[in-house]
């Protein structure tokens, strides 16, 4: 039995302070219940218009699911992928891939999306309950590598057998898109969690809004962003004994936890999701930080549970 899938739930609170009161009082909480990222997705919202925006909303998820999806087998990811490559390809691909070329090269290659192959093995001899064939690791290994990945707007080109994932990075962009899609709505109150946070402005009463750390301890956020990794959080295999889904793009083995959770407070969620996936790589907390000051001038923060 093998444990690769991360349980991920999508919600959104959100309300309007843009509105008067006596149009609030009429605006009954809205739920809106489907699928995201392949989990469970909830948006609870009070809002004059508050089945429009979930509409939207959902619309906006089920679009950038026909970008990112590793299930989907006609998203862009999945054909760039099967093909090697994609002719024009969405911008918010684009978008994330760049911003992945620029994680990479802050975290000195530890956050790499184009670990897939390599993750694609320990999956599959983890579903029938072996250990992975050394000849496999070795054929993965040898297709890994940004350096060989090219992209510009009218082409994205992979190596032959190569593959990306990008799961460690597009869950924090989504949240990302329905924050400025809420913002274009009008609403200034909105906590977005798809697995990873994203505040807009705070809690309707002005407040920060609350998050709670699954390792303890809360974070405040407000206007800001926070995502979390646990080396342990997936694994291949079942229970204490599994390897924890977090690949080593250099050694190309299942890092060793030193880490109980990793959590990193930043302005897009994003680059909190990616950086918070390449720092539990790390084995010294200062590392960790040494490398958020690669972004210059972009406040970012780091909590660890050890």
């Amino acid at each position: 039995m093998t444990m690769i899938s991360r349980r991920r739930m999508l919600t959104i609170l959100a309300a309007a302070t843009t509105f008067p009161a006596s149009a609030m009082a009429r605006a009954d909480m809205h739920t809106w219940q489907g699928r995201a990222l392949g989990a469970r997705a909830t948006l609870r919202l009070a809002h004059p218009d508050a089945a429009a925006i979930a509409a939207r909303v959902a619309a906006e998820i089920d679009r950038l699911e026909d970008v990112f999806s590793l299930f989907r087998p006609d998203s862009a990811l999945s054909r760039l992928n099967r093909q090697g490559s994609l002719e024009v390809p969405p911008f918010e691909l684009l978008q994330c891939l760049s911003l992945a070329g620029r994680v990479h090269d802050a975290t000195e290659s530890r956050f790499d999306p184009t670990i897939q192959p390599l993750w694609r093995v320990y999956a599959d001899s983890a579903i029938e309950g072996r250990a992975p064939e050394t000849s496999d690791l070795a054929a993965a290994r040898n297709v890994i590598g940004w350096n060989k990945v090219q992209f510009a707007p009218d082409r994205i080109t992979l190596k032959p057998g190569m593959a990306l994932t990008l799961n460690g990075i597009a869950q924090g962009l989504i949240a990302d898109r329905i924050a400025d899609l809420l913002a274009d709505g009008g609403l200034d109150n909105v906590l977005i969690d798809t697995g990873e946070f994203r505040a807009l402005g705070g809690e309707p009463e002005g407040d920060a809004w609350p998050v709670q750390l699954a390792a303890g301890g809360q974070v405040p956020l407000k206007t800001r962003a926070l995502a979390t990794s646990a080396p342990k959080g997936t694994t291949f295999g079942e229970g204490k004994n599994g390897e924890s889904h977090i690949l080593d793009p250099k050694t190309g083995v299942p890092v060793r936890p030193l880490w109980r959770e990793i959590s990193i407070s930043a302005p897009s969620a994003g680059l909190a999701d990616a950086l918070s996936t390449a720092a539990c790589l790390y084995r010294d907390q200062s590392d960790i930080e040494n490398c958020l000051t690669a972004f210059n001038g972009t406040k970012l923060e780091a909590i660890i549970a050890v």
